[in-house]
């Protein structure tokens, strides 16, 4: 093929064709900018390996915190494997589209949920990213995740909200992702369980953390007790950073989540339910400053 017809790749396109992209993605910030204005807190709850418990750890303090008189939404940022419809109990609710934007359900205790699982079928296949070159697949997913984060955090109407907690899946590619979409991020959560591989694998999304301009708020350790384990308290001095807690093993707990319940609601004085509150509350003193 000569120099003539060869196929044009984007950079080779002066402006941008017409199709005003420039402008589009700047509506989709200012958008974007104009939402997360009433938002006073948004936090990531994060941790680099799977398998920790972290959605439902999620769920439990969105609803400790609304429990104890802040109105609280949860985005849940998997996209491929989203558990908070479920968890918080509003899956298979009909999403409203107003003129103020997509209109989150609320849970039983008034926490606004959005999440992926509410916008297919529930028998849906896990999403693809299909690209001409499978090469490409790598850059266009993260492109495409980010992009479908933006747009669930911009067209979400949240209203006045006192947190937003945003729950991340495994990894530590999306923190940076979300550091990049909300630069106002008040703190980071790190979650850990007590497991030599856990810790291995949390140390590096701490270390990434780290590197964020947003605040560690602390690490938790969750189920605790159910074998033994390195010391996460000893992780989180060594690491220079708050201590949140640990949460005890619970079956009860997971059994709450499966049926979309408010476990700290329905089971208060069990062990696990006093660590989450006081988790929360730890999380709400820190936090509070930022509403004055």
């Amino acid at each position: 093929m000569g120099q003539g017809s060869r196929v044009k790749r984007y950079k080779d396109i002066a402006g941008d064709g017409g199709s005003n992209i420039a402008g589009q993605v700047e509506a989709q910030h200012d958008r974007l900018r104009q939402r997360l204005a009433s938002v006073h807190a948004i936090v990531a709850i994060v941790s680099g390996k799977g398998g920790v418990g972290k959605s439902a750890l999620t769920a439990n303090l969105a609803c400790c915190l609304t429990l104890g008189g802040w109105k609280v939404g949860v985005l849940d940022v998997d996209l491929n494997g989203p558990t908070q419809a479920k968890m918080l109990g509003v899956r298979g609710r009909r999403l409203v589209v107003t003129d103020g934007g997509v209109e989150p359900p609320g849970s039983e205790l008034g926490v606004k949920v959005m999440s992926m699982d509410l916008l297919l079928p529930e028998d849906a296949a896990p999403l693809t990213w299909d690209t001409t070159v499978q090469e490409e697949a790598h850059t266009w997913r993260g492109a495409m995740e980010a992009n479908a984060v933006r747009e669930f955090l911009a067209d979400t109407n949240w209203g006045t909200l006192d947190a937003l907690l945003l729950d991340l899946p495994p990894g530590t590619d999306r923190l940076a992702t979300i550091a990049s979409l909300a630069p106002e991020l008040a703190g980071i959560v790190v979650v850990t369980i007590p497991s030599d591989v856990s810790h291995l694998v949390v140390r590096r999304s701490i270390t990434v953390a780290a590197q964020t301009t947003a605040p560690i708020l602390g690490l938790v350790e969750n189920m605790a007790g159910l074998f033994p384990g390195p010391d996460a308290a000893r992780m989180a001095a060594d690491a220079g950073i708050p201590f949140l807690g640990s949460v005890p093993f619970d079956p009860a707990l997971a059994v709450a989540a499966d049926r979309g319940e408010a476990f700290v609601a329905l089971a208060p004085e069990r062990e696990s339910a006093r660590a989450l509150r006081r988790i929360a509350d730890g999380i709400r003193v820190t936090l509070s400053p930022r509403k004055a």
